[in-house]
């Protein structure tokens, strides 16, 4: 089986990150030393791709009911441009994965779940759509993942445009060609 590219892979390249096989990519780790960019991510800012991990956009007045049934957190305390940390119970006392669950707006949300994991977790979250995807009231879910750059941008001193606090400690976005970036709190 030959390794997946992220989006960004010949710009990884060019700046000359170690490029290593990871979750079925060629995945970009480092520029430097790893104590090097962990001091960075620590005192500054750091920008990792993480493009590999596995997005699923859930939009209809089921998406919401589907994402209760299916995390084990309560995500109706969301509100658009937000996220939360879950992960999905197997219904035995177990866990099928964990997942970040974003608020997009109040109709469609993004599940981001693991790399490695990703066609596990669409069939465990699938086995459970019918059941909230009406005919007065359709559930669409979209397996997006081979079109989207993710990318986590860490660090006491990111800009002040992407937080309203000034100095936050993590933040994330996506950017798709199709639609604006998501980003939380900031006005777009």
């Amino acid at each position: 089986m030959s390794l997946k590219q992220v989006p960004l892979h010949h710009i990884h390249q060019k700046l000359g990150a170690k490029i290593v096989p990871f979750a079925g990519f060629e995945m970009p780790v480092r520029y430097s030393s790893d104590l090097d960019e962990h001091n960075t991510v620590r005192n500054a800012v750091g920008i990792f791709d993480v493009s590999h991990m596995g997005e699923f956009i859930l939009k209809g007045e089921g998406a919401l009911g589907l994402i209760q049934r299916v995390s084990a957190n309560d995500a109706s305390i969301l509100f658009d441009g937000k996220v939360q940390y879950s992960y999905l119970p197997n219904g035995r006392g177990g866990i099928v994965d964990d997942l970040l669950v974003y608020r997009i707006s109040e109709l469609e949300y993004m599940l981001v779940v693991n790399a490695s994991n990703i066609e596990k977790d669409w069939n465990w979250i699938s086995q459970y759509a019918s059941d909230y995807d009406r005919d007065d009231a359709p559930l669409t879910m979209v397996n997006v993942s081979d079109d989207m750059c993710l990318f986590a941008v860490q660090g006491p001193w990111l800009p002040k445009p992407y937080s309203r606090s000034p100095r936050p400690t993590s933040i994330r976005w996506s950017i798709t060609p199709s639609r604006k970036p998501i980003l939380p709190d900031v006005p777009m």
